[in-house]
């Protein structure tokens, strides 16, 4: 099973851009995009309704901000929402129940300059990882997939010290980000590549994607007892259409 996650920045601007094409040549299992920046009503319906594909939309309250989508080849059990309204009303989590494990789309939220929205950021990384041990609590294996907005380590973006007050490496925010891997989860990327200088979001700025100049911030965590069924996991950095690149998730079930 593939599972593909994707910041596309705006469906809208991405489907003009070759988001259809990149699904059909890649042919996920699993499509899982965030940062839809759409309602229903102004979505095609290619986007709606893809060949050989059923789509999940938990679009944003206000306008035009957030949302985050799935497109499925095989229906889900059931899809929903992480269950609190402060994050739920700006449409950042799905969660589908896949059977084998519990599949879950999530857009953190950006700490803003000056930490504007840290408490937030930091609310949301809390309760992401109380769900999460629910779930596991109850048998259940994760994977969380999705615009993290978090650059975890040094290797993790191009500058960390000229970063170290930039939104996305605040200390609180990095340090959510661990307590939720000490408590029992894995970066699958890091299963399997320990290098630096591996991105999947640039700055439209400076030429910055072309000199590589960038954050790894859109990751896949799963239960530590999940590991042994990841097989693959990547960063797909050729793949344009938005100023994020889509990663990947191989697992055997």
């Amino acid at each position: 099973m593939r599972i593909i996650s994707w910041n596309v920045n705006g469906i809208r601007a991405c489907e003009k851009k070759g988001f259809l094409d990149f699904l059909y040549e890649q042919q996920p299992d699993f499509l899982c995009v965030q940062e839809t920046k759409a309602q229903s009503e102004q979505l095609s319906a290619a986007l709606l309704e893809p060949e050989g594909y059923t789509t999940y939309w938990q679009s944003a309250e206000r306008k035009g901000y957030s949302g985050t989508a799935i497109f499925a080849k095989t229906p889900p059990l059931s899809v929903g929402v992480l269950g609190v309204e402060a994050f739920d009303v700006e449409g950042r989590v799905q969660v589908a129940d896949l059977g084998d494990f519990v599949l879950v789309n999530a857009y953190y939220p950006n700490s803003q300059p000056e930490r504007a929205r840290i408490d937030y950021k930091v609310a949301f990384c809390d309760a992401m990882q109380a769900f999460c041990e629910q779930l596991v609590k109850e048998g259940r294996h994760v994977l969380v997939v999705g615009d993290y907005n978090i650059a975890h380590t040094e290797i993790d973006l191009a500058r960390p010290k000229a970063n170290e007050n930039s939104a996305g490496y605040y200390i609180e925010e990095r340090q959510a980000l661990t307590r939720f891997l000490e408590a029992g989860y894995a970066d699958t990327f890091r299963l399997f590549n320990s290098e630096p200088e591996h991105y999947t979001w640039w700055s439209y700025r400076a030429r910055a994607r072309e000199r590589n100049v960038g954050w790894r911030i859109d990751v896949a965590c799963v239960n530590n007892e999940f590991i042994p069924q990841v097989k693959a996991a990547g960063i797909l950095p050729e793949v344009l259409g938005s100023d994020h690149c889509p990663i990947t998730v191989d697992l055997k079930l």
